[in-house]
């Protein structure tokens, strides 16, 4: 009878923790399409900063005045949004007798670049949205901060600010921090390039490194056999035995690439000095724009 309980409690308590268990994968799982729906639907976010900087001026100025005036600064304030509100009414009004012609846009976008560029499905459904809006007398604004990375993945994303380029709409980068290599392959699209006074732009020189392991595997006793089919399907590995024949070839590889970025580069910026600086992989700072933008 003992036994029996014992075996009983046993399989309840199996019986909890596979249920807990089939829960717990259920809204993973569920979490898991939502994101994915959620992520291929694309998602677009407008932001009206005007009532932020308002509040904000607000906030210093009473902070500022004595309490014995501030309930009157309070009143000057309500009468001044008034005034403000009855204002900007009328300049609407105004405003939609013109026609759309008559008045340009400017579309402000956002771009944190990592080594990846993950961000280049998001910039496509922007640039895809303001296309189906802008004209040639709007502007698009990127903010740009990027230290570079892939060269397949930031040519994508160059490809993306390329798509205004060609509907000739104009685009101005703002650079803060920095925008090399791949970053300023995005930024030598835009028409104009404004950098912050020590924000680093460039280079656009190409950078490959692998680790290799095959000393240790030696040291080891242990053999790594690779095949392939092609003579250059592989040059060099992290486990094979590197030759010099694969260096040169993998040096050959690197070269054409940075010839690419090169002849890019001079295409949508030919004020650059190609063969000067920038050909040398160095970078500039924003408060020498004409020698590094």
């Amino acid at each position: 009878m003992e036994f029996l309980f014992e075996y009983g409690l046993f399989f309840a308590k199996t019986v909890t923790f596979v249920v807990a268990l089939v829960v717990v994968l259920s809204l993973l799982v569920g979490a898991s399409q939502k994101s994915k729906q959620s992520h291929g639907a694309g998602h677009l976010e407008i932001t009206s900063l005007n009532p932020q900087f308002e509040d904000i001026k607000e906030t210093m100025l009473l902070a500022m005045t004595d309490e014995s005036q501030q309930k009157d600064q309070e009143k000057k304030l309500a009468k001044e949004k008034k005034k403000q509100k009855t204002e900007a009414k009328k300049a609407l009004k105004k405003s939609t007798s013109a026609t759309d012609e008559q008045r340009g846009k400017v579309f402000v976008l956002n771009f944190n670049g990592d080594i990846s560029a993950s961000e280049v499905n998001h910039l496509r459904e922007e640039v895809t949205a303001v296309l189906t809006q802008a004209t040639v007398r709007d502007e698009v604004v990127l903010r740009l901060e990027s230290p570079g990375g892939m060269v397949h993945s930031y040519g994508l994303a160059s490809s993306q600010l390329d798509r205004l380029r060609k509907k000739n709409i104009p685009l101005t980068v703002c650079v803060d921090e920095v925008a090399a290599s791949g970053g300023y392959m995005m930024a030598c699209v835009a028409d104009k390039i404004f950098a912050a006074p020590f924000a680093i732009i460039g280079s656009i020189g190409v950078v490959a490194q692998i680790p290799n392991f095959n000393k240790i595997l030696k040291k080891n006793d242990v053999d790594f056999e690779m095949l392939t089919a092609g003579e250059y399907k592989r040059t060099l590995t992290v486990f094979g035995e590197n030759t010099d024949e694969g260096r040169a070839k993998f040096i050959q590889d690197l070269e054409e690439t940075h010839q690419l970025f090169k002849d890019f580069v001079s295409s949508r910026r030919p004020q650059v000095d190609i063969e000067g600086k920038l050909l040398q992989a160095r970078f500039g700072m924003g408060s020498r724009p004409k020698r590094c933008l």
